[in-house]
């Protein structure tokens, strides 16, 4: 019976362990040293050779050939422990073997003598699906085990393990695995088993792993029983139900060029030819991720993983798409990845990610929008520019500006700032209602009700400042870190550009010359208090004078 290639490329020595140096090396080193520590606990994702380091460490600790080879692989002990056959190499798998009388069995058997090697060393895979009682009764033996046993606790959620079993042990992170090494070593493999890939289609297999040697190494082994002497990338992309990457920086040139139409006709087309969409979409937000990298820092060496041709691709894209629409975009995709799940229309949630990525959410405020929200006029707004290391000029009610004081001769301040851009004033004019509806669906109502209570707004380039007058209550309640970064992503997706919030007090909100262009609006603040409509609206509170 053939063997899986994952369990025949398991690595034996620390030399054959991929990706993991910062590890190795220490152990190699501890090992040297005689400085083994007696409880060992080693996390990361899974299948990036967390148990197969443990098993070589065992190895080594009851190898015979002389010090500086261990582990030899080579004498019985090491041949023992990699066939199975070492009775003093003790694997539990905590999943099924997670109550306290299993512990307490292990407890009564670490004091026996080793019967083989020098050392009993046990491997406890899944050590954080051990019950409470489980750990309390494992403490003990943890922290003071005898002089011939080490332990090593495996897991893929250290977040989950009690601080007190962290503390008795030496913690190793195990990362994900790099794309190009994953390939190197898939390369390595299909040389040694006789068989012929394309490096393309090497790499396609490695990023689909997402850093996950033993998820690569078996679809390599899926692929060598497709009937091929040689595996092609047509091939890996029909296994995976991927597609090309033509495929892919096409959809997003649609959605730069708001091109719907296009975009929906390649959705349509891909579900006609059996594609994943899920897997589609992956693809789409992993070329996004790399626009949106291009687009912030302009360093292609951090797509090193990616073809020259795909990072030239992703480069023109980025002059393209502004960075709000960048994130956006990214954020809609991701979101669709999950919502792909079958149904009637199985296509339906990416072809609404893509519509909305191009021109926006649709929300209520575009077809029926509540009556609270239809009496909550959208404020006045009115220019005013602003003079580096001051307060913009005051702004008269009913959003008349004042009188703007003409710059002295040779004064480069105002010169210095852009144009004023109108169309961000003429969208957030004719968007403020929807904006409300936003941050009512998203925040609450208590948020929604907070904003009306906005006194002044000023908006620069990358920045906008909300001043609440005297009303700190709001002020804190909008200025709270998560309200505020949800207020902030509703306003970058309204302006179309990504901006930062602002909460103040006082009557006039303010913002440097560095905010860029910058425009104002003043909300009248006579009326009754919002929170106290919404008290009295929503909520069934009555109003008491305080005569």
């Amino acid at each position: 019976m053939a063997q899986a290639l994952y369990r025949k490329w398991r690595s034996r020595t620390f030399t054959e362990v991929i990706g993991q140096e910062h590890v190795t090396q220490t152990l190699r080193n501890a090992l040297r040293d005689g400085r083994v520590a007696h409880a060992y606990l080693f996390s990361g994702p899974r299948g990036t050779g967390k148990t197969s380091t443990a098993r070589i460490l065992a190895k080594a600790l009851n190898c015979l050939a002389p010090e500086e080879d261990r582990p030899c692989d080579e004498c019985a002990n090491c041949r023992a422990i990699s066939e199975g056959r070492m009775l003093d190499l003790i694997e539990i798998d905590a999943a099924s073997n997670n109550s306290v009388d299993d512990i307490r069995e292990l407890r009564d058997k670490v004091s026996f003598q080793p019967s083989e090697g020098r050392y009993k060393v046990y491997i406890i895979d899944e050590v954080h699906m051990l019950s409470t009682s489980a750990f309390n009764a494992l403490l003990k033996t943890l922290e003071e085990p005898p002089p011939h046993t080490r332990f090593v606790l495996a897991t893929t959620e250290p977040h989950k393990i009690p601080a007190t079993v962290h503390s008795r042990c030496q913690r190793f992170d195990f990362r994900r695995i790099p794309v190009p090494e994953i390939a190197a070593h898939l390369r390595h493999i299909a040389e040694e088993e006789g068989f012929g890939a394309d490096d393309a289609a090497l790499i396609a297999i490695a990023r689909s792993a997402q850093g996950c040697m033993r998820d690569a190494v078996s679809l390599l082994d899926q692929m060598t029983s497709y009937g091929s002497d040689h595996i092609a990338l047509a091939q890996v992309q029909q296994v995976l139900g991927s597609v090309g990457s033509e495929t892919v920086a096409a959809f997003v040139d649609a959605v730069a060029e708001k091109n719907i139409v296009a975009g929906l006709i390649t959705i349509h087309t891909l579900l006609l030819d059996g594609i994943s969409l899920q897997e589609f979409s992956t693809q789409v937000v992993e070329h996004l991720r790399g626009v949106m990298l291009l687009e912030m820092t302009g360093d292609k060496s951090l797509l090193t993983d990616q073809p020259t041709d795909v990072v030239e691709q992703m480069a023109q894209q980025a002059k393209k798409l502004s960075r709000g629409q960048i994130l956006y975009a990214i954020k809609r995709f991701s979101e669709a990845i999950g919502e792909l799940k079958g149904g009637l229309q199985p296509q339906l949630p990416l072809e609404l990610a893509l519509i909305e990525a191009v021109q926006g959410a649709v929300t209520p405020a575009q077809t029926v929008v509540p009556a609270a929200v239809v009496e909550a006029s959208p404020p006045q707004i009115a220019v005013a520019p602003v003079q580096a290391g001051a307060s913009p000029a005051s702004v008269e009610k009913k959003g008349k500006p004042a009188p703007a004081k003409t710059p002295s001769t040779g004064s480069t301040d105002n010169a210095e700032l852009p144009p004023l851009d109108e169309a961000a004033v003429q969208r957030l004019r004719s968007r403020w209602n929807e904006f409300l509806v936003l941050v009512k669906q998203r925040c609450g109502f208590k948020q929604e009700a907070a904003l009306k209570s906005v006194r002044d707004i000023a908006i620069g380039e990358h920045a906008v400042a909300f001043a609440f007058g005297k009303n700190q209550f709001t002020r804190e309640m909008i200025s709270a870190p998560e309200t505020m970064t949800q207020v902030a992503e509703i306003l970058s997706q309204i302006l179309g550009r990504t901006v930062s919030l602002t909460c103040q007090t006082g009557e006039i909100a303010t913002l440097s010359a560095a905010a860029g262009r910058v425009v104002r609006e003043t909300v009248d603040n006579d009326g009754p208090d919002p929170l106290v409509e919404y008290a009295v609206n929503e909520l069934g509170a009555q109003v008491e004078s305080s005569s």
